[in-house]
């Protein structure tokens, strides 16, 4: 059974804090199933792995359950955790789904927004440009995808927000994929930009096709980051990666 993330609440820091052993652990399994070290669908060594980064099995269990929120792993009663595989086909509809929901979120914003709802969204948005700066990757994806769920929260109905929450887990591991790329943050930050003019202004129209724009090249990008991937000995390159916090 796939395990529900319980995504956490993010605050912007004034300054950047040394990550916790549990936090240093997620960030070094998340780069090593981003590298392919292990094949989809093979099991965790979990013994191999506490060698490794010189833990016991309990903190490595406990970051495994993180995984399992983020999609990088099924835990199974019993019999350990396996590698979760990855579809690159997947990324076609789901993206095109999403496409159709963030146009929707888009026109309601606009119109159901409080002045205190506004106001967490730039909170939010400042956050992901102090993540940005300090090249915190991984916080800049969880920053993200709570700006975003909180975009959804903002149009007041439930079964667009239950739709939208389904759609974001399932996309959340494609994400990390290419949110190791600087570059692409950067972008994505770029149209985040644009999407708040747009909020400010309560403009409908523009809202949305903002939504649409950036929901369309992280689809692009997501592609194209799992198809070099997918090359026969091609990884993401070690140039282009950077460390997650």
């Amino acid at each position: 059974m796939p395990v529900s993330p319980a995504f956490p609440e993010p605050e912007a820091a004034p300054m950047a804090m040394p990550p916790t052993l549990h936090e240093a652990l997620i960030a070094q399994l998340r780069t090593l199933l981003l590298n392919g070290e292990l094949a989809d669908g093979s099991r965790i060594p979990e013994a191999k792995l506490c060698e490794r980064f010189g833990v016991s099995r309990t903190p490595l269990r406990e970051a495994l359950k993180v995984m399992a929120a983020e999609g990088f792993v099924t835990l199974r009663p019993n019999r350990g955790a396996v590698v979760a595989p990855i579809d690159p086909g997947e990324i076609g509809p789901l993206v095109e789904f999403k496409g159709a929901l963030e146009r929707l979120i888009g026109l309601l914003v606009p119109e159901r927004a409080s002045d205190a709802d506004i106001a967490e969204l730039e909170r939010l948005h400042l956050a992901l440009k102090d993540a940005l700066m300090r090249d915190e990757h991984a916080s800049y994806t969880h920053l993200n995808f709570a700006f975003h769920q909180k975009l959804a929260q903002t149009t007041q109905n439930p079964v667009l927000v239950q739709s939208y929450e389904a759609l974001q887990q399932k996309i959340w591991r494609y994400r990390f994929t290419i949110n190791e790329l600087s570059e692409r943050l950067a972008q994505s930050y770029q149209e985040h930009e644009r999407i708040m003019i747009a909020l400010r202004a309560r403009a409908r129209l523009d809202l949305a096709e903002r939504l649409e724009e950036h929901n369309r090249l992280t689809g692009e990008a997501m592609s194209r980051a799992l198809a070099a991937v997918a090359r026969p000995g091609k990884a993401p390159s070690a140039r282009r990666r950077r460390k997650s916090a």
